[in-house]
């Protein structure tokens, strides 16, 4: 089992969870990390702080950036990365809101290539959905499921390449599961080839504000 990990709410509103997330960080693939829609204006000490445990937990971290569908300039984004870099020593980053279509591609590569070398040692792609085959190519991780467990267990399909790729490259990030079944979920995405999960019990409109069972056996 290998968990993808967006906790979306601040250490200070919930420490119990951000705790609990660090004493299981050994079970991560990696752990998003979103101050405020992305690194903020200014380094937040209590995501500071909670990054540091992490890391010397051994967890990857990941910064948070909304690329808005292609919206948003390179410049931007790269400006999140460092933010993220220097603030909380991300690991990486989680880019959220990418584009799924063959004609934006060729900008989603020249991101990938801007962040790459900045330093982003493990790029994860969400556009929430099956893409154009390309975009698993650019990624270490590539979400091809963002949605409700109702969906997730009545109307998935995955193209033919996606049975191609690696487990270990694609990622399926489920909301809404009752927490019995959430063990259920986890076998679920291994069995639709997706060797990293993030099944949550949370609904909208921010599902990721609490912690996955999934990591620590129970989310209270």
């Amino acid at each position: 089992m290998s968990l993808l990990v967006p906790l979306y709410v601040h250490p200070a509103e919930d420490p119990g969870a951000w705790h609990r997330l660090i004493q299981a960080a050994g079970r991560t693939y990696g752990v998003v990390l979103n101050p405020a829609n992305g690194p903020g204006e200014y380094p937040d000490p209590a995501f500071t702080a909670a990054a540091g445990a992490l890391r010397e937990a051994g967890a990857r971290l990941l910064g948070y950036i909304d690329t808005d569908y292609g919206v948003r300039e390179r410049a931007e984004i790269a400006a999140d990365m460092r933010r993220h870099q220097e603030w909380y020593a991300a690991d990486g980053c989680f880019l959220d809101r990418v584009t799924a279509t063959p004609h934006a591609l060729p900008a989603c590569r020249r991101l990938v290539h801007t962040l790459r070398k900045l330093g982003a040692g493990t790029v994860v792609l969400n556009p929430g959905m099956h893409p154009t085959p390309g975009y698993a190519r650019l990624a270490d991780l590539t979400v091809t499921f963002e949605g409700h467990w109702s969906t997730y267990v009545s109307v998935f399909s995955r193209p033919s390449w996606a049975t191609r790729l690696p487990p270990e490259r694609l990622c399926h990030l489920v909301y809404g599961v009752p927490e019995a079944l959430v063990p259920l979920a986890v076998r679920t995405a291994s069995e639709r080839g997706a060797g990293v999960s993030g099944p949550v019990t949370g609904e909208l409109p921010n599902p990721w504000a609490e912690l996955t069972p999934a990591l620590t056996g129970t989310d209270r």
